[in-house]
């Protein structure tokens, strides 16, 4: 079985920085991409950026030039820094991971529990 734990949130001030980690546990051989979604309420969810195992990155555009997703393939960990946060980046930051492969299992991909981030003054 493969869990997404996450940590890092929270409310911050707009301008501000905040920093999510997420680390994958299991029996992992290998994880293709790993990545954040988030969704405000009363919004659909979307995809706020990912990154493969070769490092290629995708970025959703209101966060280009001000978010940087980055992942540590040994520690199946992937972090996102949030810097010169805006109110309207506050939603559920749910971490994800696609094409996990087990000593038991491939998953197509597995979702972590979200993190609230409020940015507000």
């Amino acid at each position: 079985q493969v869990q997404l734990v996450k940590s890092g949130g929270g409310l911050v001030q707009p301008g501000g920085s905040l920093r999510l980690s997420c680390a994958a546990s299991g029996s992992i051989f290998s994880i293709y991409a790993m990545g954040w979604y988030r969704q405000a309420p009363g919004k659909q969810r979307e995809l706020v950026a990912a990154i493969t195992s070769g490092g290629s990155t995708n970025y959703t555009d209101s966060v280009k030039g001000r978010f940087t997703i980055s992942r540590d393939n040994a520690k199946n960990t992937v972090y996102l820094q949030m810097n010169g946060l805006k109110p309207e980046d506050t939603a559920v930051y749910l971490c994800h991971a696609r094409d996990v492969v087990t000593d038991k299992h491939r998953y197509l991909e597995v979702w972590g529990q979200g993190t609230l981030v409020t940015v507000s003054s």
